[in-house]
């Protein structure tokens, strides 16, 4: 009897070892961005503390920032087969995993940060969004509204004739980054944001677009002097999950995650602002140049490519959709 009573008595402490090693298991979600100190980068440092605060042990963050995990277009791939949990890149590298997310990049559409990040956490836009890339196993984590869009340059623009003839590194290669600026007579160059720097260096281009905190963070004043603000044109930065790696964590976890990463998002307004006033001060003291066009250059510039956004943007009955409810949102924002 005490023979048969051993072999049960150890089957039922392996089981009760076992639901506490299930009951444990710790997650690793991995954090990627292109760029170092700026509001993503803080971002991912609030949403890390708040989620592992809560989690108690059973999911970890790990933040890369600075491209360690690879250039943009091999995180968004990385980001969609879950090798990577979550990652941020400029709106143009996950255009090329969802055509829906170009509306983003319209110009003329938000007029400036604030604006912007109060349009796309409008309840019915936020709801919307969420549905970007779903059939591509990914989703918004935070849309995010990063900065105005500047081009750098070595020799300066400051009118719309001075676009005429410039190789300018974009931010992605589908046809709403670079077809307005090819009607400016620009000749686009879609380079992820670590390779744009060595091309600057060697005058491979004349210029790039980019946002201020990762030009003063990697030091561009080094390379180049003027810095332009593009008329009415928002960059966006949306974080992106993968919707696997989400279903994973169970309710629970899932829901930490949610929930702080929807905290978190406050610093994507008047921490961020602050943070871009601070990013063009450290520009101008180590002698880089901000530069805004003229009232009437900065019609031009919009009269030029706006019409050719309409019309990318209303080719495909889906995004012509999403557009429209962006535009609608936009005006009811509008102060």
């Amino acid at each position: 009897m005490l023979a048969m009573i051993r072999p049960l008595g150890v089957a039922l402490v392996g089981a009760a070892l076992m639901t506490t090693g299930a009951s444990a298991q710790q997650f690793t979600m991995k954090l990627s961005l292109p760029t170092i100190n700026d509001v993503v980068h803080e971002y991912f440092k609030t949403l890390k503390k708040n989620v592992e605060a809560r989690a108690g042990g059973k999911l970890k963050l790990e933040i890369y920032p600075a491209n360690q995990l690879g250039q943009l277009p091999a995180v968004v791939e990385g980001v969609a087969l879950g090798t990577i949990e979550a990652g941020s890149a400029a709106n143009g590298f996950w255009v090329s995993l969802e055509p829906r997310f170009q509306v983003l990049d319209a110009p003329g559409l938000f007029d400036d940060v604030i604006h912007g990040n109060k349009v796309v956490n409008d309840p019915a836009i936020r709801a919307r969004l969420a549905t970007f890339g779903a059939d591509k196993g990914v989703e918004v984590l935070a849309p995010d509204i990063y900065s105005p869009l500047m081009l750098l340059t070595h020799k300066g623009v400051r009118s719309v004739a001075d676009f005429q003839g410039q190789k300018v590194r974009t931010q992605g290669g589908a046809p709403i980054q670079v077809e307005p600026f090819k009607k400016l007579g620009i000749v686009p160059v879609s380079l992820p944001l670590g390779e744009a720097l060595p091309a600057m260096q060697n005058r491979t281009i004349d210029g790039m677009v980019a946002a201020a905190a990762p030009f003063v963070a990697f030091k561009y004043y080094d390379i180049a002097k003027p810095m332009t603000y593009l008329p009415a044109t928002m960059f966006a930065a949306p974080i992106l999950v993968n919707r696997q790696f989400m279903k994973s964590l169970g309710p629970e976890l899932e829901k930490i995650v949610r929930e702080e990463a929807r905290n978190a998002e406050t610093l994507f307004s008047d921490w961020n602002v602050a943070d871009i006033k601070r990013a063009e001060e450290v520009w101008k003291k180590n002698g880089g140049e901000m530069v805004t066009l003229p009232p009437a250059e900065a019609k031009r510039y919009l009269d030029v490519v706006t019409p050719v956004s309409d019309a990318i943007l209303s080719a495909n009955p889906k995004v012509k959709e999403d557009y429209d409810a962006l535009r609608a949102a936009t005006a009811m924002y509008r102060q």
